[in-house]
């Protein structure tokens, strides 16, 4: 998804985390500087092959590099960078092939889930899945679809109890910077139809055509995710200047309100989270 070089003569701070526009989360800085290179990555100010500008980027943002260090260690987990020794982090490619396999993973992930809570036969599960799909239908906020359908996956999550399905999922940020469901055309129609379905199978107790319908509805996803990099690829660093003002309010008043001081060497924790 790339577009324009980053450099330290325009904003390289983009969106912060992960869809919650406005609100100040207090994160460490390592997790902001994540979501940031994030950004970049998603609209093309840093292209495949690419070095990450480490001393731009802690420049930009007021932090010393160990920050932006072990944001990139976190970036390197999650598949976004490659950090070579003596030499730098470099991007790695974000392409057709990268997209499948992100939501194929995912589908993957939840599907196994899926079987696993009903195999578990959890009391009340479908009850629970209905009534957040439910919601979801009637919804049209985009934070507020977005925490819903977390709620849908994390009440899989949970009634799977399986911890080492957990570890995978924490290792996979989300794809799309932001909300992805005001990102994403047509995103809301196709978790609409996918949450639908999977409900159904839960209510027939078939884990089966559960885990098939949650490989699917993200096949299907993401084309759309696709779609959503093409838009973000023509705005390109529109989306950028917009999202810095953002990103820079939070950092500066987590520094200000008692969260760990930016630049500090205290380790980021793993922000990778259940979402798209």
């Amino acid at each position: 998804m790339p577009s324009s070089t980053a450099s330290s003569k325009k904003p390289e701070a983009q969106g912060a985390d992960g869809g919650r526009d406005g609100q100040i989360v207090r994160t460490s800085s390592g997790e902001q500087i994540a979501s940031h290179i994030r950004w970049l990555i998603f609209d093309g100010s840093l292209r495949p092959g690419m070095r990450v500008p480490q001393d731009a980027i802690a420049r930009n943002l007021g932090v010393s590099r160990i920050p932006v260090r072990e944001a990139l260690i976190v970036l390197e987990r999650e598949g976004w960078v490659t950090i070579e020794m003596h030499r730098g982090a470099f991007i790695n490619a974000l392409d057709e092939q990268s997209v499948h396999d992100h939501y194929e993973l995912f589908g993957l992930l939840y599907g196994f889930a899926a079987r696993r809570a009903l195999a578990r036969a959890t009391p009340g599960l479908a009850d629970r899945l209905s009534d957040i799909q439910a919601q979801f239908l009637a919804a049209s906020e985009p934070d507020e679809l977005r925490r819903l359908s977390m709620a849908f996956n994390g009440t899989i999550m949970e009634a799977a109890a399986s911890p080492r399905i957990n570890v995978p999922l924490r290792a996979m940020s989300a794809l799309v910077p932001g909300s992805f469901f005001a990102s994403v055309p047509g995103a809301i129609d196709v978790e609409k139809r996918g949450l639908a379905a999977i409900v159904r199978a839960i209510q027939k107790g078939d884990g089966d055509k559960a885990s098939a319908e949650y490989l699917a509805a993200n096949k299907v996803e993401l084309m759309t995710g696709l779609n959503a990099a093409i838009m973000a690829k023509v705005q390109g660093n529109k989306v950028a200047e917009a999202a810095m003002a953002v990103t820079q309010q939070r950092m500066a008043t987590q520094a200000q309100g008692g969260g760990r001081q930016l630049g500090s060497d205290t380790p980021a924790t793993d922000p990778g989270k259940a979402a798209k």
